[in-house]
């Protein structure tokens, strides 16, 4: 089985969750032996593991014909992909043509990030997939999120394989429902013509039937997962330096991950006891609007915000941390609780995430709740024995839930589109 993927971000080099989740979806899937992946992205920085994938880059993909020799390409290409596979993608070039910001290689130019002219960049990938739908061999079309949705389009329109797209998030989550139309017109026309439609949760799942007109039969959950801890972070020492309890927010301090209500409780908190300091850890448009707040509560003292932290710096924060909070208004599924609670660390969820559906030994809350949230930090720093059992009950309960089983749904959700597809 060869699948043909398209996403927009790869560890190491992440921005959020999309590309956590993509990297432990697809080593999950790797695990099955007849499983053939490759992955494109738009700008791949030639540090990713490939040994269970191929990736190849949208940046390094021709679509204007350049006449350079085999000694140029690999001086420019080699660290980040194979030459030969420059010129293979060369010879798919469906027209000559003209295009502004292509380089001396006939390649288009693309961030690797999410910049100001955000769809421009999409565009330019969903031409640069039409280049590549033509030179490789796959049998499914697996598209991450909606950015990709526009490639995975007209890879079908291109191959004749069948689309299946995966909804890590929807506009409704990221803008509290002030939606933006081009976002949503992209996301509602990518499941439109998708064969079909793989969910983060069945919140999300919802949100995708009642938001996005699809019909139920056409849209699976498959619930993220997490990676097992290696050496590398299991032998991280506890940094801690300080004898009061830790409690930790971590992720975009954004309207949808409700920072102000972890602001809010942690005031209620501290007017019940000194012995206890709050970290947000993380960066984004609200971050400014967090530190006035918490000026304003006169909570500066026993407050710290450490700014963007990625890789092993999350696992030095959560060593360090005695409870974990996650207050997000809208969360399709939220990765972060299961690293702490495999870090042995308790985690307290908004009832409005994807992940309170799989996670049994998590304090589940309103995100709205401030009274409930401060009162489940004040147990957890006070009462050792609810600390110890959700501790031990919560690393136990995560460590059973491995992408190797996420990728065992996906195959079969492969299976059962291939066969229709060539039943019809």
């Amino acid at each position: 089985m060869k699948a043909l993927m398209f996403g927009w971000e790869f560890p190491p080099h992440i921005l959020g969750g999309l590309g956590t989740a993509s990297y432990g979806l697809i080593r999950g899937m790797s695990m099955q032996p007849d499983m053939d992946i490759t992955l494109v992205l738009p700008k791949p920085w030639g540090d990713e593991d490939q040994s269970f994938l191929k990736i190849i880059g949208a940046c390094n993909t021709p679509i204007v014909w350049r006449d350079v020799n085999m000694d140029y390409v690999s001086g420019r290409l080699s660290k980040y992909m194979d030459p030969q596979l420059y010129f293979d993608l060369r010879n798919h070039i469906y027209a000559d043509f003209s295009y502004r910001h292509v380089n001396d290689l006939g390649c288009l130019e693309f961030s690797g990030r999410y910049p100001d002219n955000l769809l421009e960049e999409i565009n330019n990938y969903s031409i640069v997939a039409g280049v590549i739908a033509r030179t490789e061999q796959f049998d499914i079309i697996h598209a991450h999120d909606w950015l990709t949705y526009p490639a995975g389009i007209y890879s079908k329109m291109i191959s004749g394989k069948p689309l299946v797209v995966h909804v890590h998030a929807t506009d409704y989550d990221r803008s509290r429902g002030n939606v933006n139309p081009s976002v949503y017109a992209i996301e509602k026309d990518g499941m439109d013509h998708a064969d079909h439609i793989i969910t983060v949760s069945n919140l999300t799942r919802q949100t995708v039937i009642e938001k996005y007109h699809q019909s139920p039969d056409k849209v699976t959950t498959v619930h993220n997962a997490v990676e097992p801890l290696g050496t590398d972070i299991l032998s991280i020492p506890n940094k801690k330096g300080v004898k009061d309890k830790i409690v930790t927010f971590l992720g975009r301090i954004t309207m949808q991950k409700g920072p102000e209500y972890f602001v809010e409780a942690a005031a209620k908190v501290l007017n019940k006891t000194q012995g206890v300091r709050f970290v947000m850890a993380g960066s984004g448009d609200m971050m400014d609007q967090m530190i006035r707040l918490a000026a304003s509560r006169n909570i500066s003292d026993r407050f710290h915000f450490t700014g963007f932290m990625k890789g092993k710096q999350v696992y030095e924060i959560f060593k360090a941390s005695d409870v974990y909070v996650m207050p997000s208004v809208s969360e399709p599924f939220g990765i972060s609780p299961l690293e702490a609670m495999q870090c042995g660390v308790p985690s307290i969820i908004s009832k409005q995430s994807g992940c309170a559906e799989i996670l049994q030994y998590a304090v589940k809350v309103d995100y709205w709740d401030i009274d409930a949230i401060a009162d489940s930090i004040y147990g957890l720093i006070t009462y050792p024995a609810f600390h110890e059992l959700l501790k031990e009950e919560g690393r136990t309960e995560v460590n059973n839930i491995k992408w190797e089983y996420a990728g065992q749904k996906v195959r079969r959700i492969y299976d059962a589109v291939l066969k229709k597809s060539s039943y019809n």
